[in-house]
């Protein structure tokens, strides 16, 4: 299913039909301010099962991110976090980073495993952001990669429906996505350090 949308006019009928998908367990890909992404609802394992699969990895070993609509929640994922590094985070949301964090228990319960760390993502896309204020809760998500190494992402979602409409329930469109993913800050040590350079400049 391709669903069309706007990103700054957020259609509720759709954004209730996108989370009935996603409580029913659904892989949808959504847009973000930088490239397509994967999701689930974090609250399905059935989601978490087919995000896994369509990534090629066991849900336990994955290294997917959390999508928030803000930071209000993200304690419910995360140890305690240095004020620095809030106060980072908060001036850098939303906004085109990852923030990978020390996770707490919930993380390694959802995933099956004894995952440490978590990836936050708050991304400057009115609709996905309304999405998950809609949902109520995070979503779980992964880049959707393009098999040529040169573009690295696909970014029209009318080729991404055509590659895997049998894979994934739905495909927001929201017209062409961008070819560079966010910028990775590791704040699981004393001194935060940028893993890879995106789009996101601190």
């Amino acid at each position: 299913m391709l669903i069309e949308i706007r990103s700054k006019n957020a259609d509720q009928r759709k954004i209730d039909k996108i989370c009935d998908i996603l409580n029913a367990g659904g892989l949808i890909v959504v847009p973000t301010d930088t490239i397509y992404a994967f999701a689930a609802s974090i609250n399905s394992k059935k989601g978490l099962e087919k995000l896994a699969k369509i990534k090629n990895v066991k849900l336990k070993k994955s290294q997917f991110s959390l999508i928030c609509n803000d930071l209000s929640e993200i304690s419910t994922y995360t140890k305690p976090i240095d004020r620095k590094v809030f106060r980072t985070m908060k001036n850098s949301f939303p906004g085109p980073f990852t923030f990978i964090l020390n996770a707490n228990n919930n993380i390694a319960k959802l995933f099956g495993s004894n995952k440490k760390e978590v990836g936050i993502r708050v991304p400057d896309h009115g609709f996905t952001r309304a999405l998950i204020e809609s949902l109520g809760h995070p979503l779980v998500s992964s880049s959707v990669h393009d098999d040529d190494e040169i573009i690295k992402y696909t970014t029209d979602p009318n080729t991404i429906f055509e590659r895997h409409e049998n894979e994934v329930d739905a495909v927001i469109d929201s017209g062409y996505g961008k070819n560079v993913a966010s910028t990775i800050v590791d704040c699981t040590l004393d001194q935060p350090s940028i893993l890879r350079q995106g789009a996101g400049i601190l």
